[in-house]
């Protein structure tokens, strides 16, 4: 019997995501959009905003309507970004099934609450199995069938399993990992530190100090991941490692870009108004700047591009405070 999978949010992993699975011809996939106007490109079978030139099979269907989206589902799907997450799922709650698991796309932290996504899943739908796919995966690769690796982690290995059996295929290989909580915190962090790669682009630094952005900034990742009891050896993987060398050095990053331009010394306000897409780690800067504060972990890199983001630090500035900072060992 064909498994049936519903992707909450139509951006472009959401979109992506929906592609890959509706190439297994016995998946059943909804690609779910929680704004009506985006159904003037269900007729186009195209994500023209964010992911222009690629088709949308016919065997997706298309849809603004949660109730027909969520009929018959095994699997949701939540592909809405943090910020949205917690109104959009409190919205649809009464429609969404109580027993089915739920696999999180989304990779970023709530403001205040410093909930994960999965943790705001379960407080607004209820208890169930829940997993997060993470690792370095564009969507406008992802979307083309360019080759790509991927974690799906899970408390619930069957549900970890299950996903690994039914994302993969010939472009696209999927791990498994048990630690739901690094996996999670790593690819929420991780666009952090691709900010502060951004600005280094932004500045013209160079090639050397990105090195230690990337470098330094994964020890940052670890650290306040093991503080808050996530495996140090996640940090190390695809959730990791992988993914923060694609978010710093990809030209699609959107939080390398968001970077780049604040480096370049454009406004915040103004770089979010014209992007089509959410920087994450704008908002995860400021998550993570008041968890670290208040767990005393340190937090150089992190905390700079708060101060950039929010409290409108010059960057050139924040790049010679970190670099002036009293010397130590590389040793955490």
């Amino acid at each position: 019997m064909p498994t049936r999978y519903t992707v909450l949010g139509s951006g472009a992993w959401g979109t992506a995501t929906a592609i890959l699975l509706a190439q297994n011809p016995e998946h059943r996939v909804t690609l779910w959009s929680a704004r009506p106007e985006h159904a003037d490109w269900h007729a186009r079978r195209e994500n023209v905003r964010l992911l222009p030139g690629v088709a949308i099979p016919q065997a997706i269907l298309l849809t603004t309507d949660i109730q027909r989206a969520l009929d018959g589902v095994d699997l949701l799907i939540a592909g809405v970004p943090t910020a949205y997450l917690r109104t959009t799922l409190t919205r649809i709650a009464t429609a969404v099934p109580k027993d089915k698991p739920l696999l999180s796309l989304v990779k970023g932290l709530e403001i205040h609450t410093f909930c994960r996504p999965t943790q705001i899943a379960l407080e607004v739908l209820g208890p169930r199995s829940v997993g997060v796919l993470s690792g370095p995966s564009h969507a406008e690769e992802v979307a083309r069938g360019m080759p790509t690796t991927l974690v799906a982690a899970s408390r619930d290995l069957a549900l970890a399993q299950s996903v690994q059996a039914s994302f993969s295929n010939d472009r696209l290989r999927v791990y498994t990992n048990l630690d739901l909580l690094g996996v999670e915190l790593a690819g929420a962090l991780k666009n952090v530190i691709g900010i502060a790669a951004g600005i280094n682009d932004g500045l013209g630094l160079g090639d050397n100090s990105k090195s230690a952005i990337l470098t330094r900034g994964l020890a940052e990742m670890a650290r306040f991941g093991v503080a808050l009891g996530a495996d140090a050896q996640t940090f190390w993987g695809l959730a990791g490692m992988g993914d923060l060398v694609t978010t710093c050095i990809s030209r699609h990053g959107r939080n390398r870009a968001v970077g780049e331009r604040l480096g370049k010394g454009e406004k915040l306000a103004d770089i979010q108004a014209s992007m089509p897409m959410v920087a994450e780690g704008v908002f995860t800067a400021r998550s993570v700047f008041e968890k670290s504060q208040q767990m005393g972990i340190n937090m150089p890199i992190m905390t700079e591009v708060y101060r950039v983001c929010h409290e409108g630090k010059n960057p050139r500035q924040a790049v010679n405070d970190l670099m002036l900072r009293a010397l130590r060992s590389e040793q955490w």
